[in-house]
């Protein structure tokens, strides 16, 4: 009778542990999400109202339209560019911190350093661009009193340029900190070893280091991508009008009460996520990264 009754409460308890989270996440993250999915098979009067029903209008058009396509293909550069920049980046930071500073607490010093911009708001970061890249800005002045350029540079300012520059800003360090959490569980005897036995560094870091952070590549790689691809308002900002995403079209959507065409893209962003973060998830065992 007593070991009957273990199993059923351990199952009980199993369930209290878990009941905070689903108490969280069903109302402010599985609700929402089920509403959205509703509304985008609505039907809009134009005027803000939603019609009960069920009807595809919303996905065909968006499916048919040739803005989709070009919006999905200036989404996905963003994505790209920042990736690969904030990737160089990020893993070259990581590498000096854990192989090459010796004392653990000036690394620690040095990674907490790399925090200091997200002690500012995001639109604090952005606008802090704009004296370095204007017409007028440093990098202009600079470049005019060198005679590098004859007359300042527009590409630097409201470009896909700065785009991608505000992204790298941003986002470098969600790249930093898992790389640099999977080097930290590198022993330092391997790179020891291997280095006694004549293998040389670009060999230690093909054949060593990096598969060996790629559980931390593949983290910083989801949070770059996620974050770029639901973002509208730093190429908003950034470009000055002059470029789009994905998500500041549904966000016009919803400024015009289009509300099932809004739903119906935000859907179809959701399932192109949720298939890259998937494909990537196939490459690394994130749990084992997780639970280690």
């Amino acid at each position: 009778m007593q070991s009957s009754q273990t199993p059923s409460r351990a199952n009980l308890a199993g369930w209290l542990y878990v009941s905070p989270l689903v108490l969280v996440l069903v109302p402010f993250f599985v609700a929402p999400i089920l509403v959205v999915l509703a509304a985008s098979f609505f039907a809009t009067d134009g005027f803000g109202g939603l019609t009960p029903g069920f009807t595809l209008a919303s996905y065909i058009e968006i499916l048919h339209s040739a803005l989709t396509l070009k919006l999905y293909l200036a989404t996905i550069k963003f994505t790209v560019l920042a990736w690969i920049f904030t990737l160089i980046i990020g893993f070259f930071v990581a590498y000096f911190l854990v192989f090459h500073v010796r004392n653990q607490l000036l690394a620690i010093g040095l990674f907490l350093l790399c925090t200091v911009p997200f002690w500012t708001s995001n639109i604090i970061r952005m606008i802090s661009w704009i004296p370095l890249l204007g017409k007028e800005g440093l990098i202009n002045q600079a470049l005019l009193a060198l005679g590098v350029i004859r007359q300042p540079l527009e590409v630097l300012l409201f470009s896909d340029l700065a785009v991608v520059i505000a992204y790298v800003h941003q986002l470098t360090i969600f790249m930093i900190v898992p790389i640099f959490n999977s080097m930290a569980r590198i022993d330092k005897k391997l790179i020891e070893a291997a280095i006694d036995a004549g293998a040389s560094r670009f060999d230690i870091m093909r054949l060593i280091v990096v598969p060996m952070s790629k559980s931390g590549i593949a983290l910083g790689t989801i949070f770059v991508v996620s974050i770029v691809m639901g973002d509208f308002f730093v190429v908003k900002v950034m470009s000055g009008g002059g470029s789009a995403s994905v998500v500041s079209a549904f966000y016009e959507d919803v400024g015009v009460l289009q509300y099932p065409n809004a739903a119906a893209s935000a859907v179809l962003l959701t399932l192109v996520l949720v298939a890259i973060v998937s494909l990537i998830l196939r490459t690394v065992d994130i749990r084992q990264e997780i639970t280690r």
